[in-house]
């Protein structure tokens, strides 16, 4: 099959010039409006692209899955996550599953870091109080937060975003501590002078600040629960830039309206785009829409890797993203 004539579908609006660049390279059916596909708009795209390129708001689980044509041979997901994607599923149909790791870590990583600068120092109250006529100057014990330095930051999930936190956050003081899956190397540790933990709930009652840098699966769904919640510091606070579903969202108003947590910063939602009211009213919860990788400069990269998972694969040769499963 030629390249020109692949017919590829991309379900999101993404930058021009990588837009441009697959119109140049593929048939390439754009959306050009940017909404989000229906389900019946997804079945419809894999029943006759030969290409799928979706985005972290298309749910791909295996009913759909099941509906795909027999044309459908990949899925470039555009995005490093593939938790949308019932991967097994795919590659029991012989569908090829790529994505893009990488180019996003440090736009999440800064993302991530100005929460853990602005939860403690208060500053996303201290402006909404300035937007509101409520300053009336300054005073010795008025709007008083933490202190950063010397304060324990711990990191669930010490992948790339992970550790380019620790990069940032050792710059302010921080002292670090971690809990991943496999302990990393001894070099990778005294880097970022980061200390392991065995087990989640040492991590819990020692940190000041949680950051959560883990991917969404069934093991990680609502890790952060009311039992883990209990288990940490009173006055700590929680950051999430990974993914909604790992936080019960439930258990984080209560600890956040009780004054258990003393605030959060939080960049994913577990029904986006609906966002809980009582977490945008709270004063101390610094709530974002999910922009931890809008970066012209890593969407642009994205979207060139997504085309590079393309070409690889149409010269038949194994994309250098191709995401693996245990079959």
């Amino acid at each position: 099959m030629s390249a020109k004539k692949l017919k590829v579908v991309v379900t999101r609006k993404l930058p021009a010039p990588v837009e441009l660049r697959l119109k140049e390279l593929f048939d390439a059916r754009l959306n050009n409006d940017d909404h989000p596909f229906t389900q019946e708009e997804l079945v419809e795209a894999m029943q006759t692209a030969d290409v799928l390129v979706p985005t972290v708001t298309d749910k791909l689980d295996r009913r759909i899955m099941a509906r795909a044509g027999d044309q459908l041979r990949l899925i470039a997901q555009f995005g490093a996550g593939v938790d949308n994607i019932d991967v097994q599923s795919a590659v029991q149909r012989g569908i090829t599953v790529t994505n893009t790791p990488g180019v996003l870590t440090d736009d999440t990583a800064d993302v991530a870091m100005a929460l853990i600068l602005s939860v403690p120092r208060r500053l996303f109250e201290g402006a909404q109080i300035m937007n509101t006529g409520g300053f009336d100057g300054w005073t010795p014990t008025w709007m008083m937060g933490r202190r950063l330095a010397g304060k324990r930051l711990g990191i669930i999930g010490m992948g790339r975003i992970g550790q380019a936190v620790a990069y940032r956050a050792k710059a302010f003081g921080l002292d670090i501590v971690y809990h991943n899956r496999k302990r990393q190397p001894e070099a990778v540790e005294r880097m970022f002078g980061a200390t392991y933990v065995d087990t989640l709930g040492e991590l819990l009652e020692t940190a000041d600040i949680l950051t959560l840098h883990c991917p969404s699966n069934p093991q990680s769904h609502h890790m952060i629960d009311r039992q883990a919640i209990g288990r940490m510091k009173d006055g700590a606070c929680l950051i999430n830039t990974a993914r909604g579903d790992l936080v019960e969202q439930e258990a984080l108003v209560a600890a956040l309206e009780s004054g258990k947590l003393a605030g959060a910063g939080l960049d994913v939602y577990p029904d986006e785009p609906n966002v809980d009211p009582r977490l945008i009213r709270h004063p101390n919860v610094m709530t974002l829409p999910h922009i931890g990788s809008a970066t012209r400069e890593g969407r642009e990269e994205s979207g060139l890797k997504v085309i590079a998972n393309i070409r690889m694969w149409v010269d038949g040769h194994r994309p250098p993203d191709q995401v693996l499963t245990g079959l």
